[in-house]
C-alpha cells in the first residue's frame, strides 16, 4: 500500500502515553519498563510473540490489571485505573478477539447496553432513540449497519462493526483491537480495514494487535515490537518490512520459515469413501498415506471443518465409509474416533479443545485415563510423570504439569493438545487451523512438529485458511466448495491462484 493511504492527521498530538510500565505475576516478570506512545488519528500496531507482554500491556490500559509501576496519560492527563469502567470513562475501549455482545439483542441494544437512553416514563428506555442514534453514529463514520438487526443473525464482520459503534457511543478516543481478523473471511477483512481507516480519518487512535504481519504492513502507521516483556523496537511502518519485523520479534532471522521435508510416504493409511453428513458435506472421497500431510483449502463456509467433524463423529454421517489401515471403522461419536486412533485438534482450542482452568497434566491424560489404568482412581504422581515426559519431548514451556492450561501461550497450548493425542496413540491426526492466533515463532514450531509427526508415519489432515501455509507444508491440497470436494491437487504442481479459483468459482459441469 502506498504511504498516501496512511494517516495525515496531526501526528504531534499524542492520544496515549504509557510510561515505564512494569508488571509481574508472582515470579514472572510480564512487563519491564515499557513505554508506548500512540498519536491521535493513527493506527499503531503492537506485535510480538505469544508471551511477549502485549495482552498484559493493553489490559493495564483497559483497567483490567494495575501496573506495579509507571504511568498512563490520555490526551495529556494522567490517569490511574482501578477497573475497566474508569478506563471506559477516560475514552479507552477494548475490542477483544472473542466479541462481547449479547446475541439475542439488536445491534442498537448492544451499542447502548449498560448505558441505555431513558424513556419518558420511569424505568423505561427509549428504544427508538437508541436505534436513531446508532444509525447516526454509524453513518457519520460511513459504517454500514442495521440498528434493528439481531446480533445472532449478523455475520462476524458485522458484529465487529457493532463493537466499534458501541465504543464510539461511549466517546472512545482510543480503541484497542485484539486479533480482529482471526475469524473473518477475506471480504470481511477488507471491510474491517475500511472501517479502521474511517476511524483514523476521524482522529481516533487505534491500537491494533495481530499476528498477521501482512495486515500490519498494509494498515498500520507505526509499529511497536515487544519481546520478553520489553520494547525492542518502535518505528514508522514505512521504514519496516515483514522480515525486519520478524527479526525484532524473535531476535533472529527466520530462515526457511516453512521447514523442508524428506519423509518417505508409506501405504495408504486413511481412506474416506463417498462421505456425506447432515451438516452440509456431500460425497467426499480422499486418501492419505502414512507420513503424508494433506491440506484442505476453501472459503469460509466451504465445509472444511464439517469434514473433520464428520470423520471424528461430532456430526452424524448420512453415507460413506472411513477406513484406517484398510479396516472400516464404525464411528458414531468422538469417543469412538479416539478408540480407533483418530485425533482432532479443533479450530477453537479454548472452547472445544482444552479445559483451560484445569492442570496441564489433566488436559494431556483426559482421553487416555482408561488406557492408563486410571479410569476410576487417578494416580497423580504417575499422571504428572507422563505429562512431564511428553512436555520435554515436545518442548512445551510451562511452570509444571499442575499449572493451569490458561497459563500457557497459544503455541504451547497447541503443543499441549498434540501431547494429548500422542499419548492416545493416534494414527490419523486432523489439525483444524492450528496456527490461528499464534505468533510467527510458534507457527514455525508447529510446522516442525507436523513434520515430526509425519516422520513417525502419522497421516495428517491439515485445514487452513492461509494458502501460503498450505503450500509451505503439505504434499497435496484438497479444495472444498459448497460442501463438495472440487479438486485433489499435488502441491508442487499447482499454484495459489489455481486453488483460489477452484475454491471461489463455480466450475462448468
Amino acid at each position: 500500500m502506498s504511504t498516501s493511504t496512511k494517516s495525515n492527521y496531526d501526528r504531534s498530538a499524542a492520544a496515549l502515553r504509557m510510561r515505564r510500565i512494569s508488571k509481574s505475576f508472582g515470579p514472572v516478570q510480564a512487563l519491564s519498563d515499557v513505554s508506548f506512545t500512540v498519536q491521535a488519528g493513527t493506527v499503531h500496531a503492537l506485535v510480538g510473540e505469544n508471551g511477549a507482554g502485549k495482552s498484559t500491556l493493553v489490559k493495564i490500559l483497559a483497567g483490567v490489571y494495575k501496573p506495579d509501576s509507571g504511568s498512563i496519560e490520555i490526551a495529556g492527563s494522567v490517569h490511574t485505573f482501578d477497573n475497566p469502567n474508569q478506563a471506559l470513562a477516560a475514552g479507552v475501549s477494548m475490542i477483544y478477539q472473542d466479541l462481547d455482545l449479547a446475541e439475542h439483542l439488536t445491534a442498537a441494544e448492544n451499542v447502548f447496553l449498560g448505558n441505555e437512553l431513558p424513556g419518558k416514563l420511569p424505568f423505561t428506555v427509549d428504544y427508538k432513540a437508541m436505534v436513531q442514534k446508532t444509525a447516526e453514529l454509524a453513518e457519520s463514520f460511513n459504517f454500514k449497519i442495521a440498528p434493528t438487526a439481531v446480533v445472532a443473525e449478523l455475520a462476524t464482520g458485522d458484529c465487529q462493526v457493532v463493537e466499534i459503534v458501541k465504543a464510539l457511543a461511549r466517546k472512545a478516543s482510543i480503541i484497542v483491537m485484539d486479533e480482529p481478523t482471526s475469524s473473518l473471511s477475506e471480504s470481511e477483512v477488507d471491510r474491517l480495514f475500511e472501517v479502521v481507516r474511517n476511524l483514523r480519518r476521524k482522529g481516533i487512535a487505534v491500537v491494533y494487535i495481530s499476528h498477521r504481519l501482512e495486515e500490519i504492513v498494509d494498515l498500520a502507521d507505526d509499529v511497536t515490537v515487544l519481546r520478553d516483556g520489553r520494547v525492542v523496537h518502535c518505528e514508522s511502518v514505512t521504514k519496516l518490512d515483514i522480515p525486519h519485523i520478524v527479526r525484532y520479534m524473535v531476535g533472529r532471522e527466520l530462515t526457511e520459515f516453512f521447514p523442508s521435508r524428506s519423509v518417505k510416504l508409506g501405504n495408504v493409511r486413511v481412506r474416506v469413501d463417498n462421505m456425506s453428513s447432515a451438516n452440509r458435506i456431500s460425497n467426499i472421497s480422499f486418501e492419505i498415506r502414512a507420513g503424508e500431510i494433506v491440506g484442505v483449502a476453501g472459503l469460509v463456509g466451504a465445509g472444511r471443518t464439517e469434514v473433520a467433524r464428520a470423520i471424528f463423529g461430532i456430526d452424524k454421517k448420512t453415507s460413506g465409509a472411513i477406513l484406517l489401515d484398510n479396516q472400516e471403522l464404525s464411528i458414531d461419536s468422538p469417543s469412538d474416533a479416539i478408540s480407533c486412533g483418530i485425533a482432532l485438534l479443533t479450530e477453537d482450542r479454548k472452547r472445544t479443545g482444552l479445559c483451560l482452568g484445569l492442570p496441564c497434566a489433566w488436559n494431556v491424560t483426559l482421553p487416555s485415563l482408561e488406557m492408563l489404568g486410571m479410569k476410576r482412581v487417578i494416580n497423580p504422581a504417575r499422571e504428572n510423570k507422563i505429562a512431564d515426559a511428553l512436555a520435554r519431548r515436545l518442548s512445551i514451556k510451562w511452570q509444571g504439569p499442575q499449572a493451569p492450561g490458561d497459563s500457557l501461550s497459544g503455541g504451547n497450548q497447541q503443543k499441549l493438545l498434540v501431547a494429548r493425542w500422542l499419548l492416545a496413540e493416534a494414527k490419523f491426526m486432523i489439525f483444524d487451523e492450528p496456527t490461528r492466533g499464534i505468533d510467527v515463532g510458534a507457527k514455525k514450531e508447529v510446522y516442525l512438529l507436523l513434520n515430526n509427526l509425519a516422520g513417525q508415519g502419522k497421516a495428517i489432515l491439515f485445514i487452513s485458511s492461509e494458502l501460503p501455509e498450505l503450500f509451505g507444508i503439505t504434499d497435496r491440497i484438497l479444495v472444498m466448495r459448497r460442501g463438495r470436494l472440487v479438486a485433489n491437487l499435488k502441491t508442487t504442481e499447482t499454484t495459489q491462484e489455481e486453488v483460489m479459483h477452484l475454491a471461489a468459482v463455480e466450475q462448468n459441469r
